[in-house]
């Protein structure tokens, strides 16, 4: 009930500062112009495609491409949404009243965590809206809808928790989400060494990246070892955030 209660005064102080409007608003123009060129481009060759069988549809050329974007335009986001998770509160000084309340540093972890995931999901959903609006002149394989937004949902979990740990390391909010962009794009090119080179130490860095476990689900294709990485993604920068609380509460 804790976390919970965490979650939603987090989930609060987040719609009551004008960023998280901003943000909504700037998203959704920006994912809303890109949803508009791929339908123009889709228009354009749908003329060549209904003589080709086997075409690709309309979930291969407007919806996949779409949330293929959208993970590079929350990647620039999402830095911003966690920057103050706990910088602000170590900046304001009521850290110190957080780490003396009788609630344990994983339940704070979780709960704000829980509180940022709630908030990605108000984004997830509003860019589903996008595609779903295309029932309304056409067909779309929910399989690979699913895929993609599933894909993209853990994509988001996986960089919020490590906006969470990078907000626990600093008591400027800036300094955090400048941090939390540099570790994410890191991990977003880092595949890129990878190509091209053999041996042990090429596959670990090859399956370190998060573009390597989203470009499957975006293709539709689900497999079980993209998911388990996505969710031990996630519970080792909880881990981390949680282990900096707890030394940081022995210090007082």
């Amino acid at each position: 009930m804790i976390v919970f209660n965490i979650a939603m005064r987090e989930l609060r102080s987040m719609f009551l500062s004008p960023l998280a409007w901003s943000i909504l608003g700037v998203v959704q123009f920006i994912l809303g112009y890109m949803f508009l060129t791929q339908i123009d481009s889709f228009m354009m060759v749908q003329p060549r495609l209904a003589g080709m069988e086997g075409a690709p549809g309309i979930t291969d050329i407007i919806v996949a491409p779409l949330l293929g974007n959208a993970a590079i335009v929350l990647l620039l986001i999402v830095p911003l949404i966690t920057m103050r998770l706990v910088s602000d509160e170590r900046r304001s000084q009521t850290l110190s009243l957080l780490l003396s309340a009788p609630v344990s540093m994983t339940e704070i972890v979780i709960g704000k965590y829980l509180g940022i995931c709630a908030f990605l999901t108000i984004i997830l959903a509003m860019i589903a809206l996008m595609p779903l609006s295309l029932l309304v002149g056409g067909d779309l394989d929910f399989g690979k809808l699913l895929s993609c937004l599933l894909g993209l949902g853990l994509l988001l979990g996986g960089f919020g928790a490590i906006g969470l740990f990078m907000s626990t390391l600093t008591a400027q909010p800036t300094v955090a989400a400048v941090s939390t962009f540099g570790v994410l794009l890191l991990l977003w090119i880092v595949d890129w060494a990878a190509s091209g080179g053999e041996g042990s130490t090429y596959t670990v860095i090859s399956y370190i990246s998060l573009l390597r476990h989203y470009e499957p689900l975006l293709k539709g294709v689900f497999n079980s070892t993209d998911i388990i990485y996505y969710i031990l993604f996630v519970i080792t920068f909880l881990v981390f955030s949680i282990r900096r609380l707890d030394s940081e509460r022995l210090q007082h």
